[in-house]
């Protein structure tokens, strides 16, 4: 544990806040999920609605150091961070960013036939979050959240 403390001192400052932040919206995402869904869907983005398969106007190492520390810090929670809790807390990062994002929810059977869900996250062609199980999973459900410039632009050509 000490050497685990000792590599995030050496670390810099930008880093240290990235994975600080990671582990504050890991937090957030979780109490999120103590609301009924219904409540908490609107916050996620546009149901139904894909962003861009295109890379964003970010550059990639942002999206992939979100990526990074949100899965990393997802194992230092005292309480469970999940595929939802991960794509929730990587998706209001990259909001804060101004970066669109796709978080899609997915269902499959077991082994035994019992129901099983999952959630992950892509930004542009980068799936930042759930992205080594979501081939086994059926989307069932998806939340587009778009940028306000992105936003606007589809309101002046629609």
């Amino acid at each position: 544990m000490w050497k685990k403390l000792r590599a995030f001192a050496a670390w810099p400052m930008a880093r240290k806040r990235l994975y600080a932040e990671a582990f504050f919206y890991l937090g957030w995402a979780r109490i999120l999920k103590l609301i009924p869904f219904a409540r908490v869907a609107p916050q996620l983005g546009t149901r139904m609605v894909e962003t861009s398969y295109e890379h964003p106007g970010t550059d990639e190492a942002t999206i992939r150091n979100i990526s990074r520390a949100v899965r990393t810090m997802s194992r230092y929670t005292f309480w469970e961070s999940m595929c939802l809790v991960q794509a929730i807390a990587a998706l209001k990062m990259l909001e804060r960013r101004g970066v669109a994002s796709t978080l899609y929810l997915g269902t499959s059977r077991g082994a035994s036939g019992e129901m099983l869900a999952h959630a992950w996250l892509r930004s542009g062609p980068i799936y930042l979050t759930g992205f080594e199980q979501m081939r086994k999973f059926t989307v069932v459900a998806l939340f587009g959240k778009t940028t306000k410039w992105q936003r606007d632009d589809v309101q002046a050509r629609g």
